[in-house]
C-alpha cells in the first residue's frame, strides 16, 4: 500500500491510471549514483549519470528500485513513488520563493494536518534538517511515515519515506542513493509560492498509454534509462 497524503503541499487527488517505470540492475550503476549529496539543481547536476526523466524531477536510474508513477489521460504525473523491497519513498517538488525556503512552514503544517486527525507526529534531526516522524492509521492499519524536506533556488523537495525506511532511516538504501541523486529542473516563469511543479511522463511512456484502451487502467510497463 503506498499512502498519499492529499492535504500535505497542495496535494491534488484525481482519477489516474498506475504506470510502472522499473529501475532495476542491468545497465546501471552498482553503488551510489552520485558522489556528493543532492537533491541538485539542473544547474549544477553532476554529467554523466543516468537519469528517468519526469519533467520537474529527473530520478537516477538506482538497482533494484522501482519507479511507479501515476498519470492522468493526458500524461500529467500525479504522484511518483519509488519502491525497494518493503519500504517506499513518494517525491512531490514545488515552487518556492527566490528568497527563502518554505520547509519549516510546511512542516508545520503538516504537523497540524496530522494532529487534526488524530495522528500525533515528532520532529526529528535527520540527515537534511528536520523531519517529521509520524504514525498514521490507514485502511492497512497503522503506518510509519517519515516526511523529509530539502529547499533548494526557487524549490522545494518533499520525500515521504514508509515502510521500514520510515522508522530507520538506515534501511533507506537504494531509496536514499535516489533522493541523493534527485535532480529538480525548475524552469524559468514564475510560478505561485507552493504550486506542484509539472511532471511528465516519459514520451516513450505517453505514446503508449495514448495507444491503450482509456478504459483499461491497466499498467504500463518500460525500462529505466540504459536498460534494453
Amino acid at each position: 500500500m503506498i499512502f498519499s497524503r492529499k492535504r500535505a503541499a497542495g496535494r491534488h487527488a484525481h482519477d489516474e491510471r498506475a504506470t510502472n517505470v522499473a529501475g532495476t540492475t542491468e545497465g546501471t550503476p552498482s553503488g551510489p549514483v552520485e558522489p556528493a549529496r543532492g537533491p541538485y539543481d539542473v544547474t549544477e547536476a553532476p554529467a554523466g549519470v543516468q537519469r528517468l526523466d519526469l519533467g520537474s524531477l529527473q530520478i537516477p536510474a538506482v538497482p533494484e528500485v522501482e519507479v511507479r508513477v501515476q498519470a492522468d489521460q493526458q500524461g500529467v504525473v500525479q504522484q511518483v513513488v519509488l519502491v525497494h523491497g518493503q519500504s517506499a519513498l513518494q517525491l512531490g517538488v514545488f515552487a518556492a520563493p527566490r528568497s527563502e525556503g518554505i520547509w519549516d512552514e510546511v512542516r508545520e503544517e503538516i504537523r497540524q494536518s496530522l494532529f487534526t486527525d488524530g495522528a500525533a507526529a515528532q520532529e526529528v534531526t535527520g540527515e537534511y534538517g528536520t523531519e517529521l516522524h509520524a504514525r498514521v492509521r490507514t485502511e492497512d492499519g497503522l503506518t510509519d511515515l517519515r516526511f523529509v524536506g530539502v529547499d533548494g533556488p526557487r524549490w522545494m523537495v518533499r520525500a515521504v519515506y514508509q515502510g521500514a525506511a520510515a522508522t530507520d532511516p538506515s534501511a533507506a538504501g537504494p531509496l536514499a542513493h535516489c533522493l541523493d541523486g534527485l535532480v529538480v529542473d525548475r524552469g524559468v516563469e514564475a510560478k505561485p509560492v507552493r504550486e506542484p511543479l509539472p511532471l511528465r511522463l516519459p514520451r516513450e511512456v505517453g505514446e503508449q498509454a495514448a495507444a491503450s484502451d482509456p478504459a483499461a487502467g491497466q499498467a504500463d510497463t518500460v525500462p529505466a534509462p540504459g536498460k534494453r
